[in-house]
């Protein structure tokens, strides 16, 4: 069944706020095996003129994954998600993530396509800071597979 393509350009309620933690920022980059001191050491960040910890940027997943819950899951676009894969992630870092940052994240569908009987729907998610500035924008492709015809 083919996504509704006039879903493209709808976008949904600003998240809660995230308090970005200087331990969920250590987490993430052992998670990636990265032990950079800027994202363990508050000293060594400091060193480089960062307010706190600094933040991998691809850290901002861990920011948005709660508004792209929002199009994931939204009973309008009848997405059947045990058949959604994940086909690409895309950073663009307006300035870094930092501990101590108060973030939340708007979602909206930026695309949607057909391609060998499979849906393809991108997702662009932008974070913003408390008081408005833009930190990063996400976009994420998602590929829900086509149902296999039987003969």
């Amino acid at each position: 069944m083919a996504i509704n393509p006039e879903f493209i350009g709808r976008t949904y309620p600003p998240t809660q706020v995230y308090s970005v933690g200087r331990e969920k920022i250590r987490e993430f980059s052992l998670a990636l095996g990265d032990l950079s001191p800027c994202f363990h050491v508050v000293d060594s960040a400091l060193e480089l003129g960062y307010p706190d910890l600094v933040a991998p940027p691809t850290f901002a997943v861990v920011v948005t994954m709660s508004a792209n819950e929002q199009v994931v899951f939204d009973p309008d676009l009848a997405l059947d998600y045990t058949r959604v894969v994940h086909g690409e992630q895309r950073f663009i870092a307006h300035r870094p993530i930092f501990a101590g940052d108060e973030l939340t994240s708007t979602v909206s569908v930026d695309s949607i396509r057909s391609a060998a009987g499979n849906d393809m729907i991108t997702v662009k998610t932008q974070v913003h800071s408390t008081s408005g500035e833009l930190v990063s924008t996400v976009y994420s492709l998602l590929v829900s597979r086509g149902v296999e015809e039987v003969s």
